[in-house]
C-alpha cells in the first residue's frame, strides 16, 4: 500500500506512519502537509520510501517572483487608467485571451461614438457577434462605456466608474451578444440612441493574425478605415466633385490624408466621407469643409 496525504496534516498519525513504513507495513509515502507547518524537521524525512514537499508552492523563490511581477503589472495598468484585469471590482468574470485584443479597439469605438453623437445618448447597446461570443464579453461592455465617458467628464474614467457615470447621466445599457456574424468573424458595434430619437452607431473588427483595428461602418455606412488618432466624418447629398473639393482644402490647411472612404446609401443619396489624417484638422478647415460640401453633419475626432 503506498499513502499520500495531500489534505489536512493531522489527518495521518505521523509517528505511526513512521512506525507502519519503517516495518513495511505501509510500501511507500507521499507527505505534503504536516500537522506543524512549515515542518522542517521529521522523522520521515530520513526514510528513503517517503516523497515530502513542503505544501508552500506559493512561497518558492521562483512563485514569490512571479507574484510580485504580476503585482507590479497590475499597479502600472491601474495607474495609467488601463483595465487591471484581476482587480476584484471589475464587473464580469475571467478574460479570455480571444477577447483581450478587443478591448482597446472597443474604447476607440466609444470615443468615436461620443464625437458622432455630440451628446451623451439615452440609450447605448454595445453589439458584439460573432466566435468571440462564446467567451464571456462583459469587459468589452465596460471597454465601450470607458470610451464612450473619456471626452465627457474631465475626471478618469476607469473600468470601475465608468457604469456608475452611465448611470448618474441617466443612459441605460444594454450588452447583446450574437454568434452570428454574417460580414465578419467578429464585429462589435456601439448603437446609441439620442435625445431627439435619432440613432448613432459605430462598428469595428480586428482582422488578420496581427490583429489590425479597422472601422467598418460610421452610422450604418460601410467603411473601412484604420481608427487613427485623428479622424473626421462628414455626411453630404451625393454629387460630383465633393471628394476633390474636402481635398483641396485639407491641402490648402498642411493636413495630409492618411486613408480616405467614401460610402453612400444610394446614387445620388446621401453620401458619408470617412478620413483618418495625420494631424487635427484646424476648425477653419472644418468649417471652410462644412460651406463646400454643404455638409449635413461634420464631425472631427481626436484619439490621441
Amino acid at each position: 500500500m503506498v499513502l499520500v496525504n495531500a489534505a489536512r496534516g493531522g489527518i495521518v498519525d505521523e509517528a505511526a506512519l513512521y512506525a507502519a513504513l519503517k516495518e513495511g507495513r505501509i510500501a511507500a509515502a507521499g507527505v505534503d502537509v504536516y500537522a506543524k507547518e512549515p515542518c522542517t524537521d521529521s522523522p520521515l524525512f530520513e526514510l528513503e520510501n517517503v516523497v515530502a514537499t513542503p505544501h508552500l508552492g506559493a512561497s518558492t523563490d521562483e512563485a514569490q517572483e512571479k507574484a510580485g511581477i504580476a503585482v507590479a503589472r497590475s499597479v502600472r495598468l491601474a495607474l495609467s487608467g488601463e483595465l487591471v484585469p484581476d482587480a476584484v471590482n471589475v464587473q464580469g468574470g475571467v478574460i479570455a485571451e480571444d477577447v483581450r485584443p478587443g478591448i482597446p479597439l472597443t474604447e476607440k469605438l466609444g470615443r468615436i461614438f461620443t464625437a458622432l453623437a455630440g451628446e451623451v445618448a439615452q440609450q447605448i447597446d454595445v453589439e458584439v457577434r460573432g466566435e468571440i461570443t462564446e467567451f464571456d464579453v462583459k469587459v468589452l461592455e465596460l471597454a465601450a462605456l470607458k470610451g464612450v465617458f473619456t471626452d465627457v467628464v474631465e475626471d478618469p474614467v476607469t473600468y470601475v466608474n465608468a457604469p456608475l457615470l452611465a448611470a448618474e447621466r441617466g443612459t441605460a445599457v444594454r450588452l447583446v451578444a450574437e454568434s452570428e456574424s454574417p460580414d465578419h468573424r467578429n464585429l462589435i458595434t456601439i448603437r446609441g440612441t439620442l435625445a431627439d430619437g435619432s440613432q448613432v452607431s459605430v462598428g469595428g473588427t480586428l482582422v488578420g493574425i496581427a490583429q489590425r483595428e479597422r472601422l467598418v461602418s460610421i452610422n450604418d455606412f460601410p467603411v473601412d478605415l484604420e481608427p487613427t488618432n485623428h479622424l473626421a466624418f462628414f455626411t453630404y447629398a451625393d454629387r460630383p466633385g465633393m471628394v476633390g473639393t474636402v481635398g483641396r482644402i485639407l491641402g490648402d490647411s498642411s493636413v495630409n490624408i492618411a486613408g480616405m472612404q467614401v460610402s453612400r446609401d444610394s446614387l445620388g443619396g446621401h453620401a458619408l466621407v470617412a478620413l483618418s489624417v495625420d494631424s487635427a484638422i484646424p476648425a477653419e478647415a472644418l468649417a471652410e469643409i462644412e460651406q463646400a460640401i454643404d455638409a449635413t453633419t461634420l464631425r472631427a475626432v481626436d484619439l490621441a
